[in-house]
């Protein structure tokens, strides 16, 4: 399984993963000009595209699907002048060679969902925008080769920061975003052997740092010694983390780390 991290923040959010045979895009925010600087730089074309799927309708996940009219898209709401098909919380959809299964988020947009993506023997967990990981989805997370996981604010910060308190409010609240630490505590329940890359994701620039964020998933995730060799990466607004696609190598962007070395 391939995938890339193409924009991940409040200016736009987009992912591709790509099987043996199928090729998937998960939101389509950001611009038009980034998006496709974007594929070309991956030697995909919006024609490869077998499938749309929308998290929820907020601009940053959605400002571009009108260019991918003509694809199936997935949404597990309808999204105006666009055909979309439903999807449903936990129950699974076949996409070529790719089983999906969407969890039930948290956030204050109706019927947010995250996704999680099986291919072969490899799972690949897909979650931002939610202000809580219910019990039942914290099950299904587990085991996964691979994380793209909020951790959209540092607490301290969010409260320090020059917003007005009803934003801070909803932010901080079950139907806002995940801070760093909640995003280190799933990890830590939810990381295995099997895991081989975590990438933290939708990072606030306000209220976050790449690096903060960073530390503090990877200070909780060398508690467990048996994930030594774990890399976790802290994604930029608009700089691309992938594995595969175009070429065979692991881009791990600018703010990384490795559990076990300095």
């Amino acid at each position: 399984m391939d995938f890339a991290l193409l924009a991940s923040g409040s200016k736009g959010n987009a992912f591709v993963v790509k099987s043996d045979t199928t090729l998937v895009l998960v939101d389509c925010g950001s611009t038009k000009k980034h998006l496709l600087a974007s594929f070309s730089t991956l030697n995909i074309e919006r024609e490869d595209l077998d499938a749309i799927l929308i998290t929820h309708d907020h601009s940053d996940h959605i400002s571009q699907i009108h260019h991918f009219k003509d694809i199936p898209i997935f949404a597990p709401v309808e999204i105006s002048d666009v055909e979309v098909m439903l999807v449903e919380p936990y129950e699974m959809m076949h996409i070529g060679d790719m089983d999906i299964l969407p969890l039930a988020l948290s956030h204050d947009a109706p019927h947010t969902v995250g996704y999680i993506f099986w291919q072969g023997n490899e799972k690949l967990c897909y979650i931002t925008d939610t202000g809580y990981v219910s019990k039942k989805n914290q099950e299904y997370l587990k085991d996964a080769d691979y994380y793209i996981l909020e951790a959209n604010h540092d607490v301290s910060m969010l409260m320090d920061s020059r917003r007005p308190q009803y934003v801070k409010a909803r932010i901080y609240g079950d139907q806002g975003h995940l801070c760093n630490e909640d995003c280190a505590s799933l990890l830590s329940e939810a990381c295995s052997t099997n895991t081989k890359l975590v990438i933290l994701a939708h990072l606030s620039q306000e209220a976050n740092t790449r690096e903060l964020a960073l530390n503090v998933i990877k200070e909780a995730l060398e508690k467990k010694k048996e994930l030594k060799g774990l890399k976790i990466a802290s994604a930029g607004q608009y700089e691309m983390i992938r594995k595969g696609l175009s070429d065979e190598k692991m881009d791990l962007g600018t703010c990384y780390s490795v559990i076990g070395m300095e």
